[in-house]
C-alpha cells in the first residue's frame, strides 16, 4: 500500500507540474496570440474573460460527473484536452478556431483543476499529514518553466506552435502514463462534530472558504496582472526591471509551498493561514508606500511568501469540513478560484485608471485581511482538541487507477 501511495503522490505531483507549464505557456504569450490573429484590444479582453467563465462551468459539471466517474478518470482525459488545447490556439489560422481552442481549453481546465485538487485532498487524508502544499509548489515549478519557455519562444521569435509542440510532444504521453497510477481515495466516514454534516454540501458552511478563495486570487491577479506595469509607470523602474516582480513572486511562492507543509504539520493550519494573510497584506502594504522600485521588490516577495499558503489550505479545509461529500466540495470551491481571477485584474485597474494604483493596491490588501476572520474554518480536528497533527486514515487507502 506504501509503494500504492508513493506512486499515486509522484503521479500527481507530475499532473500539478503539467498543468503550471501549461497554464503558463498560454498566459504569458497572450500579447503573441492576439498578434497572431489580430484579435483587438477591444475584443481581447472577452476572449480572457471567457476562459475562467467556461472552467467555472467546467468546475460545475465535474460536481456532477464525480457522482458517476471517479476523480482519477476525469483528471486522465481532461489534461491530454487542455493540452492540445494549447497547441491549436497557437495552430489556429482564423479566430473562429482561436474561439473554439480557448472554449476547450477553458471547459476542460476547470475539470481539470476540480479533479487535480479532489485526488490531492484525498491523499492528503490517506497520508493522514499535510501534502496538499506541495502539489501547489510543484504547479509553481511548471509555472516557473513554462514562462521560461516562453521567454524563449518569443526572445528568438518562434510561432507560437513551434514552441508549444515540444512541450505538448513531451508532457502529453508523460501525463498519460503516469496516469495509471492515480489513487482516488474513498470518502471519509462522517464523524462527530464535522461543521458539514453528512453527504450534502452546506453553502452556508462553505462560504467563508470560498471568500478566502476569492481574496487570494484577486491578490494574485493583481500580481500578474499589474506588478510589471506599476513597478513601471508607479515606481519609475526601467522596462527589464519591471519583468523582475513576477519571477520573484512566482520564486517565493515555490518556496513558501515547498516549506508550507513543514509548517502546517507543526502548528496546525490555523496559524499557518493567518500568517500567510498577514505577510500578503504587509507586502501590498509596501508595495502601495514603496518610494522606489526596489522597495517595491521587496513588497513582491512578501506577497509571494504570504498569498501561497491561501489556495492550498482552502481546498484541505474543505475537504475536512465535508468529509463525506469532499469531492463536491472542492467542485465548487473551484469556482471561486476563477470569480477571483475574474474580479482582481479590472478592479485593480479600475481603480488605479479612476484613483490611484497606490490606493489601488490597498484594495486587495483589505481583502486578504479578512481571511483573518475566518482562519477557524481551516481548523482541524487536533487544532480543536489541542496539538497541529493530523491522525492518519489507513482505512482510507484508495485504490490505484490502474488504467481501468
Amino acid at each position: 500500500m506504501t509503494d500504492v501511495l508513493r506512486r499515486g503522490r509522484a503521479s500527481l505531483a507530475f499532473s500539478f507540474f503539467t498543468q503550471g507549464a501549461t497554464f503558463a505557456l498560454l498566459v504569458t504569450r497572450i500579447p503573441a496570440i492576439q498578434d497572431r490573429y489580430g484579435v483587438s484590444d477591444a475584443l481581447l479582453p472577452v476572449f480572457l474573460a471567457a476562459v475562467p467563465i467556461l472552467a467555472g462551468v467546467g468546475s460545475v459539471t465535474t460536481e456532477q460527473l464525480v457522482k458517476r466517474i471517479r476523480p482519477s478518470r476525469l483528471l486522465r482525459w481532461s489534461q491530454p484536452v487542455v493540452m492540445l488545447a494549447l497547441l491549436g490556439a497557437g495552430a489556429g489560422g482564423n479566430m473562429a478556431e482561436l474561439a473554439v481552442s480557448l472554449a476547450a481549453f477553458g471547459l476542460a481546465v476547470g475539470a481539470l483543476d476540480a479533479s487535480m485538487n479532489m485526488l490531492g485532498v484525498s491523499l492528503q487524508r490517506t497520508y493522514g499529514r499535510s501534502i496538499m502544499l506541495s502539489f501547489h509548489a510543484v504547479y509553481s515549478l511548471g509555472g516557473i518553466l513554462g514562462a521560461s519557455l516562453a521567454w524563449v519562444g518569443a526572445h528568438w521569435h518562434l510561432a507560437l506552435w513551434v514552441s508549444y509542440l515540444p512541450v505538448v510532444a513531451v508532457l502529453l504521453p508523460a501525463a498519460l502514463v503516469g496516469s495509471r497510477w492515480y489513487v482516488d481515495g474513498d470518502p471519509a466516514p462522517v464523524e462527530e462534530g464535522a461543521q458539514g454534516g453528512g453527504s450534502g454540501v452546506v453553502f452556508k458552511v462553505l462560504l467563508p472558504l470560498c471568500l478566502v478563495m476569492t481574496f487570494a486570487y484577486i491578490g494574485d491577479s493583481t500580481v500578474s496582472n499589474w506588478s510589471a506595469k506599476y513597478l513601471k509607470d508607479v515606481l519609475g523602474s526601467s522596462e527589464q526591471l519591471a519583468t523582475v516582480p513576477y519571477n520573484v513572486y512566482m520564486v517565493t511562492t515555490l518556496a513558501g509551498r515547498a516549506i508550507g507543509d513543514f509548517g502546517v504539520r507543526r502548528f496546525g493550519a490555523v496559524p499557518v493561514v493567518r500568517l500567510g494573510a498577514l505577510v500578503a497584506a504587509v507586502g501590498f502594504a509596501v508595495v502601495a508606500g514603496a518610494p522606489g522600485a526596489w522597495v517595491g521588490m521587496i513588497g513582491f516577495t512578501l506577497l509571494g511568501l504570504g498569498l501561497c499558503v491561501l489556495v492550498p489550505q482552502t481546498f484541505a479545509a474543505a475537504g475536512r469540513l465535508f468529509p463525506g461529500a469532499s469531492d463536491a466540495a472542492i467542485a465548487r470551491l473551484n469556482i471561486f478560484n476563477y470569480v477571483g481571477f475574474l474580479i482582481g485584474s479590472p478592479l485593480v485597474g479600475a481603480l488605479g485608471d479612476a484613483w490611484s494604483y497606490r490606493g489601488a493596491m490597498l484594495v486587495p490588501m483589505v481583502l486578504v485581511l479578512v481571511t483573518l476572520v475566518y482562519a477557524r474554518s481551516f481548523a482541524t480536528r487536533s487544532d480543536r482538541y489541542g496539538g497541529g497533527h493530523e491522525r492518519p486514515r489507513t482505512a482510507d487507502v484508495g485504490r490505484g487507477s490502474n488504467g481501468l
